[in-house]
């Protein structure tokens, strides 16, 4: 007799570079969003801007890179937006550098992320990082 499988689970391995996006590396509070809008530089790509800033080095904070997501009403219904934040969370996960220093960035992704294949974003946010950690080690 077979076990019962909780529905979406699987047995698949982990991809084993991070399989989870921490708390510590995510950017909550609505003050360190609006000093990445206001401070930061931005990067424009396709289907996304990415806007970061790189971060004093704080006593009580941890290093390393910070990334946040919005997501406006504009861009569709709850539904949509969810998806769009699921499929950039994921993209950051498997495209996340390894990096101490310490760096804010926020994602604010463009309509046409909705129908964008995920190879895609994936390349757009591969590439933003590449561009944050050259102008970071400026």
């Amino acid at each position: 007799m077979s076990a019962i499988v909780p529905k979406g689970s699987t047995n698949l391995p982990s991809s084993g570079k991070g399989a989870r996006f921490p708390r510590s590396s995510r950017l909550l509070r609505h003050a360190d969003f609006e000093r990445v809008y206001k401070q930061g530089k931005r990067h424009f790509a396709t289907h996304m801007t990415v806007f970061y800033l790189r971060r004093a080095e704080g006593v009580g904070e941890a290093s390393g890179i910070r990334i946040g997501f919005t997501v406006g009403r504009v861009l569709g219904g709850a539904v949509d937006r969810n998806r769009m934040k699921r499929r950039l969370r994921e993209a950051v996960r498997l495209h996340r550098p390894n990096t101490s220093t310490a760096v804010d960035v926020v994602i604010n992704p463009k309509k046409s992320l909705r129908t964008a294949d995920f190879a895609d974003v994936q390349k757009e946010v591969s590439r933003a990082f590449e561009v944050i950690q050259k102008s970071i080690n400026k």
